[in-house]
Order: structure tokens, then C-alpha cells, then sequence
């Protein structure tokens, strides 16, 4: 769960392995998180083994992200997990939809 844990990276796994390898393409894809949030969970998934970065030299610069075989293995995992969250989802979306309770001291 620590590998995975982390607000965007389940989505940024499953672009990349859906073809979305550039990095402006993972930002339209994810606009509700902040560029500088992504960027760095991709460097977490990068040091992890679960993605590879490829910097192409040339001007403009060029980089891709892929998966490794360590990120592939997770495909499975996350697309039975979003199966369940669609078959789940008249039960969780309204509860999603409340604040968020805050601790009483």
C-alpha cells in the first residue's frame, strides 16, 4: 500500500499503461491535481521501479514515462479495484460527497 499510496498515483499508473506517456498529456488527464503534485509522485513511482523515465535529448526536450514490469503487475489490481468502485458507486458516491468530519479535541 505504501508503493501505491498517494492521491494521483493509481490514476498516473493507469494513463501510462492506457498510452498517456508524455507529461503535459498525464497533466490534461489529471487537472484537478497541481503539476508540481504530479511531477512529484512521478519521481516516487520512478524511484520505486514502478515507472521508468526516458529524457530524450533535443530541443524542445522530450520525456516519456513507461511502466516497468513491476508497474504492469499492478494493472490487474487497479482495474479490479475500479470495477468494484463502479459496481459500488450509487453506495459510495453520496458519501463522498460530505465534508470531511473534523476531530473533536
Amino acid at each position: 500500500m505504501e508503493v501505491i499510496s498517494g492521491k494521483w498515483k493509481i490514476n498516473l499508473i493507469w494513463c501510462i499503461h492506457s498510452g498517456i506517456i508524455r507529461p503535459g498529456e498525464l497533466h490534461r488527464r489529471i487537472p484537478r491535481a497541481s503539476r508540481r503534485l504530479l511531477d512529484t509522485q512521478l519521481a516516487q513511482l520512478t524511484s520505486l521501479g514502478i515507472i521508468t523515465k526516458t529524457v530524450f535529448s533535443q530541443k524542445p526536450a522530450k520525456v516519456e514515462y513507461a511502466l516497468t514490469p513491476l508497474g504492469k503487475s499492478l494493472i490487474p489490481v487497479i482495474a479490479v479495484t475500479a470495477k468494484w468502485g463502479e459496481a459500488n458507486r450509487p453506495l459510495l458516491e453520496p458519501l463522498l460527497q460530505l465534508p470531511t468530519p473534523t476531530l473533536v479535541q
